[in-house]
């Protein structure tokens, strides 16, 4: 069975957390509120657990405050990521 790669909040709001591969192969997380505000960052590092990596973000979709979730979800599991863009 595949790996989940895309999580709604499941408290009714827009929250969006989903991770994808970009074209350079590495792995990139992209959160969205629905809103007006959309950040993508690039996970650091070539070998990345997919499984941790979902688990992470399925925690953190569940939040109230996602971005701050997600960043110690990820932190819990040495995942370190980049901001890209602004």
């Amino acid at each position: 069975m595949g790996q989940q790669t895309s999580f709604h909040a499941p408290n009714g709001s827009a929250d969006f957390l989903g991770y994808r591969k970009a074209r350079n192969g590495g792995m990139e997380i992209v959160y969205d509120d629905g809103a007006n505000r959309r950040i993508v960052w690039r996970v650091a590092g070539a070998q990345v657990n997919e499984a941790q990596l979902a688990e992470a973000l399925r925690n953190a979709v569940g939040a109230i405050k996602v971005v701050p979730a997600l960043l110690t979800e990820v932190g819990k599991r040495a995942i370190a990521l980049e901001r890209l863009g602004a």
